[in-house]
């Protein structure tokens, strides 16, 4: 039986589309997009059409309010925001306690330098309380949170934070982490309210190693680094017009699908959680089906170590991410679940479901997840 694979928001298989498109590219416009001959002007382009075709993917049609700064990824996007604000912007740097480490590292960093940090953490399912944000950024040069959370799925009420922060700190750059957003949930630049919002393209059957970070105009950042001056000096480097290519190409093709990938990916989950129940395996949902990314499924099951889980489901072919609140061999914990109140005993299971994800292949995976579940309960393993 092939590999059944549920971690799409780890990564994604890129589209045979969006290589089909980077192929093309990559044979036909191999100049430098810097360069003022016929072979850069065609790398120029096909930049162009990425850069229109993602402005539209997030709801800025025409660059009106915003501008596309091309990145290696999410990572290099977020430390370009949150970086390069911090040194444009004094006072302190707002996070909260559910944050990826490409942004918490970023925070313990300039907290080293002496920045201030506050972190905020998560009320009631994982859900920031935008005024319990809003207090903590009175003083705020930068707030920086995620849009959707990674391991539990998440989806913070960003407009209303922005708000709430605008009020109190209205010279505050606000930042998100759009990573596991775009694709998933509705993306509207304007109505969000904030200052960036970092992309990366393999998590929506994109091309690794490319990403974006979206830039109010008119916002003010460092570039971390000097080089040749493109990208007005924020991003020195030439750029990657295939990558660009299929990151545009991979955002438009996600937003398009949205409205009925994500009636599918519920009724996905659905399946999941009631072949779990009818065979009797104790299940929790971490975050309930209107607070989450419809992608991504975060259980936790009773008495059932992550790492063990995670082990035997990779032998028996179904890829998922695991998790767990206290530290396992091998394994950190994770903050997140941690400040969620997962059980020490109880392990996380993160299914994750991309374009491609088949109603065969989840009812598959939920089968051999209950088998796994209910066996390793038996035995009373432990990780």
């Amino acid at each position: 039986m092939p590999a059944i694979y549920l971690d799409n928001a780890a990564s994604t298989r890129v589209s045979d589309e969006v290589v089909a498109l980077m192929t093309e590219v990559m044979r036909s416009a191999w100049g430098n997009p810097s360069s003022q001959h016929p072979q850069g002007a065609a790398a120029r382009a096909y930049l162009d059409g990425a850069r229109t075709r993602l402005l539209a993917a997030l709801g800025d049609a025409g660059g009106v309010r915003s501008e596309i700064i091309w990145t290696s990824g999410c990572t290099e996007s977020n430390a370009l925001a949150v970086l390069g604000a911090a040194r444009t912007h004094a006072g302190k740097l707002v996070i909260s306690t559910l944050e990826h480490p490409a942004i918490a590292t970023l925070a313990d960093r300039l907290e080293r330098e002496g920045r201030e940090v506050a972190r905020v953490p998560a009320g009631p399912g994982g859900v920031l309380d935008p005024d319990e944000v809003a207090r903590a950024a009175h003083g705020a040069g930068v707030v920086a949170l995620l849009a959707v959370q990674n391991e539990i799925g998440t989806v913070q009420p960003i407009a209303a934070i922005a708000a709430a922060v605008r009020a109190v700190a209205p010279g505050a750059h606000v930042h998100v982490d759009a990573a596991q957003a775009l694709g998933k949930i509705a993306i509207d630049f304007a109505a969000l309210g904030v200052d960036s919002v970092a992309i990366a393209g393999h998590k929506l059957h994109g091309p690794k190693g490319v990403g974006a970070l979206q830039l109010r105009r008119g916002a003010e950042l460092e570039p971390l680094w000097i080089g040749g001056g493109q990208q007005r000096g924020l991003r020195g480097g030439t750029q990657d017009a295939p990558g660009a290519a299929g990151l545009g190409l991979a955002a438009e093709h996600a937003v398009r699908a949205l409205t009925s990938a994500r009636a599918r990916w519920l009724e996905l989950a659905g399946r999941v959680t009631a072949q779990l129940a009818e065979r009797g395996v104790a299940a929790r949902q971490l975050v309930p089906d209107h607070r989450r990314a419809p992608h991504i499924l975060a259980l936790a099951i009773a008495g059932v170590p992550a790492g063990a889980l995670r082990n035997v489901l990779a032998s028996r072919g179904v890829y998922v991410a695991t998790g767990s609140a206290c530290a396992e061999e091998g394994a950190k914990k994770s903050p997140v679940l941690e400040a969620m109140g997962l059980p020490p005993e109880d392990g996380m299971v993160r299914l994750s479901f991309g374009l491609d994800t088949t109603a065969d292949d989840v009812d598959a995976a939920a089968k051999i997840l209950a088998d796994v579940a209910r066996e390793l309960s038996r035995s009373g393993t432990r990780a």
